[in-house]
């Protein structure tokens, strides 16, 4: 960085996150388990992957947070998505990798994909 214009623009990067994790009632919420126990199993890509890839597709409507303990920590990374009006859906296992398919099925397209969710995990 040589320039006052980079770091600008190093700045408008980190702005276009953070809006990504501002709170709004409306909004799709994914909300990453981020107790020792999800940090220690890789939820911190996982989170970093939702935030880059919202913000990537300019999802405006889409808020990424984090919480402690879910309580399920055999399945950690877990990951739960609140879409307003509709049941949450909780994923398990989660990966980077994963995050783009939810992404593009759940959140954009309102297809919750089922063979990551907590629920296929248990059978």
């Amino acid at each position: 960085m040589k320039t006052l214009a980079e770091l600008q623009v190093i700045r408008d990067k980190a702005r276009e996150k953070l809006t990504v994790r501002e709170d709004n009632r409306e909004a799709v919420r994914v909300v990453v388990g981020m107790a020792t126990c999800g940090i220690a199993a890789g939820a911190r890509p996982v989170l970093n992957a939702f935030v880059d890839e919202a913000a990537k597709r300019k999802l405006g409507n889409v808020v990424v947070t984090q919480t402690g303990c879910i309580g399920m920590c055999q399945f950690e990374p877990i990951v739960e998505i609140l879409v307003p009006g509709k049941e949450k859906v909780t994923y398990a296992k989660m990966t980077p990798e994963k995050v783009a398919r939810i992404v593009a099925d759940h959140i954009v397209n309102g297809n919750p994909v089922m063979e990551y969710t907590i629920g296929s995990m248990m059978k």
